[in-house]
């Protein structure tokens, strides 16, 4: 049975590791994000005429394309990438959550609350955005852009084998082994 405080000291696990300069990366592609998103919910609902959630659908999916490349070739460029096939698999079904995280605020607004005007729409908007990203930023870093692991040891150098001839009389280096 996983109490409250187990879960909880869990994420604080989970979050121990994350340096000042990964949440200001990630802020940065985030942020990236956020305006092309935006940008494209406006274009989708004023240029295309689209309904607020096929255009809010439409939107994330331009952002999730355009944060894929600045996660993985700026922010976890150093992470292992032996399995993009995977990577991009679990990267896309974490956007999908996000994604759904942030529709499910922008419905519940729209059509449990009757929020109807532009600022409405942009405010609910923006809060699923956010809940959305908190979600997407701890699930990125744990499952998807996975950390490399540290060797616990330096490697071993093997022995360098005396080289019978002309070269015998240099001393040549022996290592240990460990």
């Amino acid at each position: 049975m996983t109490t409250t405080t187990g879960r909880s000291s869990a994420l604080v696990q989970k979050l121990r590791g994350v340096s000042s300069g990964e949440v200001i990366k990630f802020g940065v592609v985030g942020l990236g994000g956020v305006v092309i998103n935006f940008v494209a919910f406006w274009i989708c609902i004023n240029g295309f005429g689209l309904a607020t959630l096929r255009a809010n659908i439409a939107a994330t999916l331009v952002a999730i394309a355009t944060n894929y490349l600045g996660y993985r070739y700026w922010l976890y460029r150093d992470r292992d990438a032996s399995s993009r096939k995977r990577e991009i698999t679990l990267f896309l079904l974490f956007s999908g959550a996000g994604m759904l995280i942030e529709t499910g605020v922008l419905a519940v607004s729209k059509y449990g609350f009757g929020f109807d005007s532009h600022l409405q729409v942009f405010a609910a908007k923006t809060l699923g955005l956010g809940i959305g990203t908190v979600f997407r930023f701890i699930s990125y870093r744990t499952w998807v852009f996975k950390a490399l692991p540290e060797l616990a040891e330096p490697p071993v150098l093997p022995v360098i084998p005396v080289i019978p001839g002309p070269l015998a009389a240099v001393e040549q280096p022996q290592y240990a082994e460990r």
